[in-house]
């Protein structure tokens, strides 16, 4: 199984504080890997450098056999369209209805809309936006829902519907920020189930990053532990549970205790 991404040795500071000091990791294609770690660790910042939204002071990210560090603005434009992002409490749009969210990234992407036009030379039909935003949402487990606005919806839907609008686009890979953050252990355990099911159902290599070690080691394939700006480990949850190092050590530990 080849690497689809690959960080190395990437380094990032920001004044004189270095965020990020002297990565290297491998995402293996088709595969979910967990960037664990606590507040601070660094690992909001990894995931930006790797869909482009920072650039390092040094080192190098490689998505599918391109240097993206070394790609121009406009340039990065072709390879985040290989990106769908599942945010932090889904981060919909309120004022629209779930269909008008989905089908969002289908009206609004640029570079999807230059693609679209340049293959086909027109923009997508509205019968054609309608049954894609509805052929995702049956995706994701949620149908008859198209109508209806945010608020009406549960955690966990939401969580569903932010989904879908991430992979209304087709995309390659699947990130998500911090899934499982203020969720309740019945609605941990959908969102699981939802990130494991994409991954089966539509073949994407996902990163996730996380300080959920419960919901890291139900849907990691590799689970990487950032402290302090460092990869300290990584491996399946199986060899994570036997690491010797003490940092590991303690951040599992204090997890399974509470």
């Amino acid at each position: 199984m080849r690497a689809t991404i690959e960080l190395k040795d990437l380094r990032k500071s920001f004044g004189n504080k270095q965020v990020l000091k002297g990565v290297n990791l491998q995402v293996q294609t088709g595969t979910t890997t967990v960037i664990l770690g606590g507040s601070g660790s660094g690992k909001s910042v990894l995931m930006k450098h790797i869909i482009g939204l920072l650039r390092p002071d040094s080192g190098e990210v490689w998505v599918e056999g391109e240097n993206v560090a070394a790609l121009s603005e406009r340039e990065m434009g072709r390879i985040r369209a290989k990106f769908g992002m599942v945010f932090q409490g889904a981060a919909l749009f309120d004022s629209m209805t779930v269909g008008e969210n989905v089908s969002f990234p289908l009206r609004e992407h640029p570079f999807h809309r230059k693609n679209l036009r340049a293959t086909t030379g027109q923009d997508l039909k509205e019968s054609d936006i309608r049954a894609i935003v509805q052929q995702k949402l049956a995706l994701v487990g949620l149908e008859g829902v198209t109508d209806q606005f945010p608020s009406s919806l549960s955690g966990g839907m939401r969580k569903r519907v932010g989904l879908a609008r991430a992979i209304v686009l087709d995309p390659r890979f699947l990130l998500y920020d911090e899934p499982t953050t203020g969720l309740d252990p019945i609605t941990t355990t959908s969102v699981d189930d939802m990130i494991i099911a994409a991954k089966e159902k539509l073949g994407v290599t996902s990163v996730v990053i996380s300080h959920d070690v419960g919901s890291a080691f139900q849907i990691a394939d590799q689970v990487a532990m950032i402290h302090e700006g460092v990869i300290v480990e990584q491996g399946s949850p199986a060899e994570l549970r036997k690491s010797n190092h003490p940092y590991v050590q303690t951040f599992i530990s204090s997890w399974f205790s509470r």
